[in-house]
């Protein structure tokens, strides 16, 4: 409740000003409201470390799959990485 007002009020007030990179700001906070203030209502149960690390992964999951032409394949090698699903076996052998 607290973090919401505090936010709400500091929008408000930055929106009034003159300041227009200060207005951009407000504006971004504004539209990633519901997000920001998720950490509040979780009460810090979720542990911004494991977040961080599967964003890791996926981004290097990503990275890996940047020659596929098509999204499900990569939405595969995603799910094979971030669930640590059983690969299926390679008909080569490479050394």
């Amino acid at each position: 409740g607290w973090a919401a007002r505090f936010l709400d009020a500091w929008c408000k007030r930055t929106m009034r000003s003159r300041i227009i990179p200060m207005k951009k700001i407000a504006k971004m906070l504004r539209s990633h409201r519901e997000l920001l203030l998720n950490w509040f209502r979780t009460k810090g149960q979720v542990a911004l470390g494991a977040v961080e690390g599967f964003n890791n992964k996926a981004k290097v999951t990503s990275r890996k799959a940047y020659g596929f032409r098509n999204f499900e394949v990569m939405k595969i090698a995603l799910y094979h990485t971030l669930g640590n699903l059983p690969e299926p076996e390679a008909t080569h052998r490479f050394c």
